[in-house]
């Protein structure tokens, strides 16, 4: 018989802009459901046998009918999906977050639900705009909503607690008056509630400290389901908050799962920063810690730290049909050809879905094109394909046809983080309307443009272009002919940080910074006429 070696987890473990991450079970297969804010597709899902390697499965949110993001604020849109199983159904809760600035948040929750991971989802039940940061606990035939309830008002803090509100799995809506649920007093926000059922006890985690570097799980329990709770007398299940020497910062926003074989992981958040709690550009990404239970009933995270390597789980006892569907998982490719007819699942696209009338792989047999969209200030029609930056020194490259015909004709890569952030190497037109290859960039809403230093293209309408990305640093570079070239000054990639989007005016919250940074194609027509580019390959290599 061969043996079987012994495996690591290897965090994080969904690198890149992976946060809040729901972790479930559902026969031999693991899930894990993180935000994913103003990009759709929505709610990034990925299953795994063995909690080691994880499979890419794209966004469940993936129309218009599930989610619409339009006019979506920056780092907005979905907070904290919540992924449970009940009925034969998966059960996804998510916000639609419309507003959060000058001390106000909109949050609207939903449901939807799917017979398998892959969907269909059904129509979302609009749930309630009390709070965020919703989950859904069931209990046997009963069910419960959860969330934090936001106080607009100034000088309460935002918080008002936690409450529970009843939901009926038949019915599909919420019965009953919401009831508060019972804690110590703590100062601070307490948010990201969830909630489960062991041993008699009802165990509460929530992500307390706030998002930075002070976030950590934090462990409560009580008899009932709406207490008094008792906090672990240990303190935090996991947090770094006292240790900025650590590679994983930022901890926090906690889920368990239970594996076939007894064992507990506790699946949160990490960042990894350039230098000693400094800018995350890669935003917070999803880690794995093992846990055990003490004699008198609390779980425990070695340390209550996070680690970069944990030991992996013993395999189940054996598949079961539930479970069978869930083959060996892997990586998306880095590099995509556009040979499929839809986007592969390491892409995104801003505000909207993709669609054929603007970011269409049949109009051109194995390219992409993208018909030029609004300016990249708009909360509508953008067109931009990304994906998450994964590591803090690796390569984007991608190929790109164009014939821009005015100045408002803009095609080409970008370093992208928000509205306000974020650079452009890009071909575009002259006033006398030749072909010029040109480096933008916004920082916090200042927008500059190297004219100057603009490179003529003559009759070239096909070129590679590229950027490299070495830790704080980034570089644009293009080739004609294969031979690469530098183009423009080394650029400030900390620009594209969680830490340098959030902004704030007379102590209120004008943007948060919550995704983390991608790369991607980018294409503008300031005309609305919609010109095209076509790509034709794109990669992203991240350097070992």
């Amino acid at each position: 018989m061969r043996q079987r070696s012994v495996q690591v987890i290897r965090n994080p473990v969904l690198a890149g802009s992976h946060p809040d991450p729901s972790a479930l079970r559902v026969g031999d297969c693991f899930y894990l459901a993180t935000s994913t804010f103003e990009w759709y597709p929505a709610v990034r899902l990925h299953r795994s046998r063995d909690l080691v390697r994880w499979r890419p499965m794209g966004g469940a949110l993936d129309a218009a009918r599930l989610l619409d993001l339009t006019g979506c604020p920056d780092s907005g849109g979905v907070w904290a999906p919540n992924l449970t199983y009940a009925d034969g159904l998966f059960h996804l809760v998510f916000s639609n977050v419309s507003t959060y600035a000058g001390g106000f948040t909109d949050s609207p929750n939903y449901l939807t639900t799917a017979p398998g991971i892959e969907g269909p989802w059904s129509d979302p039940v609009p749930l309630h705009a009390r709070g965020f940061d919703a989950s859904l606990f069931h209990d046997g035939p009963d069910s419960w909503l959860l969330n934090l309830v936001h106080d607009w008002r100034p000088g309460h803090g935002g918080s008002a607690g936690l409450e529970a509100t009843r939901y009926d799995r038949s019915a599909r809506r919420l019965v009953g008056d919401p009831v508060r649920i019972v804690l110590p007093p703590q100062a601070g926000w307490i948010e990201g509630p969830n909630l489960y059922r062991i041993g008699g006890w009802y165990y509460l985690l929530t992500a307390d400290g706030g998002t930075g570097y002070d976030h950590q799980v934090t462990v409560a329990r009580s008899r009932t389901l709406t207490g008094p709770y008792e906090r672990d007398p240990h303190g935090p299940l996991v947090t770094a908050r006292h240790r900025p020497d650590l590679p994983l910062q930022k901890a926090g926003h906690g889920s368990l799962v239970e594996t076939g074989g007894g064992a507990w992981f506790l699946a949160y958040l990490v960042a990894r920063p350039e230098g000693r709690h400094g800018p995350c550009v890669l935003g917070r990404e999803t880690a794995l810690a093992s846990v055990t239970w003490t004699a008198d009933g609390w779980p425990r995270v070695p340390d209550s730290l996070p680690a970069l390597d944990v030991a992996a789980p013993d395999p189940s006892p054996g598949d079961d049909a539930t479970g069978a569907e869930c083959d060996d998982a892997h990586e998306a490719d880095e590099g995509d050809d556009f040979e499929q007819p839809v986007l592969g699942p390491q892409w995104s696209t801003l505000r909207r879905p993709a669609t054929d009338d603007w970011a269409s792989l049949t109009a051109r047999p194995s390219h992409l094109r993208l018909h030029g969209g609004r300016s990249p200030q708009s909360l509508t029609g953008p067109s931009l394909v990304a994906r998450r930056l994964t590591a803090a020194h690796g390569a984007f490259e991608a190929t790109m046809e164009y014939r821009p015909r005015s100045f408002q004709h803009l095609a080409g890569i970008t370093a992208y983080y928000n509205t306000r952030n974020w650079y452009f190497l890009h071909v575009t037109a002259d006033d006398e309307r030749r072909a010029v290859l040109r480096v933008a960039g916004c920082d916090r809403g200042v927008l500059s443009v190297d004219e100057a230093g603009g490179v003529p293209l003559g009759d070239v309408r096909r070129l590679s272009l590229g950027f490299d990305l070495s830790g704080p640093d980034l570089r644009f570079r293009y080739a004609v002919d294969g031979d690469w070239c530098p183009i423009g000054a080394p650029l400030d990639a900390t620009v594209l940080s969680d830490e340098h989007a959030e902004e704030f005016e007379h102590g209120q919250i004008r943007s948060l910074g919550f995704t983390g940074a991608f790369a991607g194609m980018w294409a503008w027509d300031l005309t609305g006429g919609g010109l095209p580019a076509d790509f034709d390959e794109a990669s992203w290599r991240a350097a070992c």
